[in-house]
């Protein structure tokens, strides 16, 4: 059975976005490892930029599956299967931006 458009329409938009998450992740660890090394304890500076660049791979890698399992679920009527990794991105997102701010207001 065809799921009503606006469903399947949803999920497209849900998977762009995912993928425009991983892009900004992405530049945020970039960014961060071009940051001059005075500002930050270099490896700090490194392992911050290496989560949010995994964090970025893990949100492009997983954004087409998560939308074909859901585009399946709606297909069959079943229900829509849960958010695997959103713990995983909330968690992630948020340690790098609270140790970001501790370097920040720590005296260099």
């Amino acid at each position: 059975m065809e799921p009503d458009p606006r469903f399947t329409l949803a999920n497209e938009r849900t998977f762009l976005t995912w993928l425009s998450t991983a892009l900004a992740l992405s530049a945020g660890g970039v960014a961060m490892a071009a940051v001059p090394p005075d500002v930050f304890v270099p490896w700090i500076r490194t392992g911050l930029a290496v989560i949010l660049v995994t964090l970025s791979a893990l949100a492009a890698g997983m954004a087409y599956p998560r939308w074909r399992n859901i585009q399946r679920a709606l297909r069959q009527q079943s229900p829509l299967p849960p958010p695997a990794l959103a713990a995983v991105f909330g968690y992630g997102v948020a340690a790098v931006a609270v140790i970001a701010l501790i370097l920040i207001v720590l005296p260099g």
